[in-house]
């Protein structure tokens, strides 16, 4: 079976994380159909019929934030390359009697919707523009108007599909308005390029937002008019900030604030692959193993809950995963393996190792150590010793049959006098990228 699915944003903004989870889980539908012996391609379209708002600079970015995320695309097409597309399938409606002129302002058409609502009528069109004869078309010519396009819904033709996320859906045309497919001055609004895209890029799969749904009732028909079999549709649950309500806050997250924060991208897509679903979100960096797990089935209906604190908690983990071959170029110059497998334990972001290797590398400051801690100190610096397998366990072993001390009071001097710091790396490790020459050098400074 071949699905072929796609992501559809608009150029006038960077992508958000309400956008990324739509392009991830669209991702995932695509190259899990390329696992279970079918065919998928994932396509990138760019919605840019809005000349006046879109931007090149975010076709620019959202083709960097995608490939940041490793979400490969099979295909591009841009809108602003296929009006004459649109242009013919317009006609195509015209001649088969599905769209009309029509002509009320935004004023008059909420004007309406007040008097509906009043009488207790749903606020949709009332098809009042049908009323006109070709009389009144040309009197409109005369003033200098010029006429919006709507697309006639069929009211005898009960709208369903079955949809992967929602379930059977049916809809009453009757109870829906006839949408505007183009503007006065002649441009496109989203409904028919969309549809006549997604049927002539052969699109199988469309799943978007359950903020659409209307938006499907209405595009069933229009494909219905065009010849076209619709695609498969499914609308997944909005996301929500942490607080129960939708977040402004999340219109604003993107991949920039997420790369400075130090946020993996393996992160985001394992936290977004699950979340809204009744499968754990866990740190997973194996994407094969997110995508054979991906199933619409265990969407939930309830809006997905975004929480910084779970992405930070995700990508703490995702870190603590992380082979030094694919950390290496990020890492200070002279950080080794071993280094990055000592520190790796006390990272939250990959950037924090910059400040562990400021410990290793030195200067470090000391805290006052009491006279019993410098003597003890001291012995350990004569204690140390590099030619034994296990140099930190040799040394701690010996000061405790030596003195008698254990636990913190073991412990913690050595830790503060080779590092400067209360707590860190696993000792046993940090002290072989310290090295013998310098540990026994910090020792000695702590104990004079």
């Amino acid at each position: 079976m071949t699905t072929i699915t796609r992501f559809a944003p608009s150029p006038t903004g960077n992508l958000h994380v309400g956008n990324i989870r739509t392009a991830l889980h669209n991702w995932f539908l695509a190259r899990k159909a390329k696992e279970t012996g079918g065919s998928g391609k994932f396509m990138l379209r760019i919605d840019d019929t809005d000349a006046e708002r879109s931007r090149e600079e975010f076709v620019t970015g959202i083709r960097a934030d995608l490939a940041w995320l490793g979400l490969d695309v099979d295909g591009e097409e841009r809108q602003s390359d296929r009006l004459a597309h649109y242009e013919a399938a317009f006609e195509t409606l015209k001649a088969s009697g599905r769209v009309y002129r029509a002509y009320e302002t935004a004023q008059e058409l909420d004007l309406k919707r007040k008097v509906q609502l009043g009488r207790g009528l749903p606020p949709i069109y009332d098809r009042g523009a049908l009323k006109l004869t070709e009389a009144d078309h040309a009197a409109k010519a005369a003033e200098g108007a010029h006429p919006h396009w709507r697309f006639l819904l069929d009211h005898d033709s009960p709208i369903t599909w079955e949809d992967g996320v929602r379930g059977p859906q049916h809809f009453d045309p009757a109870a829906l308005s006839d949408p505007v497919i183009r503007r006065a001055d002649g441009s496109w609004l989203y409904m028919l390029p969309s549809a006549v895209d997604d049927i002539e890029m052969g699109i199988t799969d469309v799943l978007r937002g359950e903020d659409h749904v209307s938006n499907t009732a209405v595009q069933v028909q229009m494909f219905e008019a065009l010849g076209a079999v619709p695609p498969r549709f499914a609308h997944e649950a909005l996301l929500m900030g942490k607080e129960g309500k939708l977040s402004k806050r999340l219109g604003s997250l993107g991949c920039e604030s997420f790369q400075e924060r130090g946020i993996e991208p393996d992160a985001i897509v394992a936290l977004l692959a699950r979340l809204g679903t009744s499968q754990p979100v866990e740190p997973i960096a194996d994407r094969q193993a997110l995508v054979d797990s991906f199933d619409l089935s265990t969407f939930g209906r309830a809006p997905a809950k975004f929480d910084d604190a779970d992405l930070d908690r995700v990508n703490t983990a995702i870190v603590h995963q992380m082979e030094y071959e694919v950390v290496k170029e990020r890492l200070p110059d002279g950080m080794d393996e071993a280094a990055w497998y000592a520190v790796r334990p006390n990272l939250a972001i990959v950037a924090d190792a910059a400040e562990w290797w400021r410990i290793v590398t030195g200067p470090i400051d000391l805290p006052e150590f009491s006279d019993d801690d410098r003597a003890y100190l001291a012995q350990a610096a004569k204690a140390l010793d590099f030619a034994a397998e296990d140099p930190w366990h040799a040394l701690t072993g010996a000061l405790k049959e030596a003195t008698g001390r254990k636990g913190k009071s073991l412990f913690l001097p050595l830790r503060q006098a080779l590092t400067g710091m209360d707590h860190g790396p696993d000792m046993a490790e940090l002290l072989l990228v310290l090295g013998e020459e310098t540990a026994r050098r910090r020792l000695d400074r702590a104990a004079n």
